[in-house]
C-alpha cells in the first residue's frame, strides 16, 4: 500500500502552513483535504494530468536537498541503526555526522 493512502491520517491534528510531497501524493482527494484545511500543497502534478497545477518549485527544490542530506547521513552506521538510547545523544551524533559531511 502506498503512503499517500495514509497521508490524510498522518496530518490530522497538525498545524501546517504547507506540505511538501512528491508526485506520488498528487491525487484530487488529498489536494481537496489540504485545501479545506488551508494548507498550501507543494506537490508537483503527475504527467498524466491534463491541466497543469501550480506549485512552489523553489520549496520543492529544497525538499530534494534535504533528501540528499538524509541519504548522506545514512552512510554513518551509528545514525542509520539508531544505536543511541536518548534523544540528546542521538542529536549529538547527528550533529557530528552533519559536521563530517560539511567538512568533505
Amino acid at each position: 500500500m502506498h503512503e499517500s493512502t495514509q497521508a490524510s491520517a498522518l496530518i490530522e491534528g497538525l498545524t501546517l502552513v504547507s506540505l511538501i510531497g512528491d508526485k506520488g501524493y498528487d491525487n484530487d482527494g488529498f489536494r481537496v483535504q489540504l485545501a479545506e484545511a488551508e494548507i498550501d500543497a507543494v506537490i508537483p502534478p503527475l504527467g498524466s494530468r491534463t491541466a497543469a497545477i501550480a506549485y512552489d518549485e523553489n520549496a520543492y527544490g529544497l525538499r530534494h536537498r534535504i533528501e540528499c542530506f538524509i541519504n548522506k547521513i545514512k552512510h554513518y552506521r551509528r545514525i542509520a541503526t539508531r544505536y543511541e538510547k536518548t534523544a540528546c545523544s542521538f542529536f549529538s551524533m547527528l550533529c557530528l555526522a552533519a559536521a563530517m559531511i560539511w567538512l568533505r
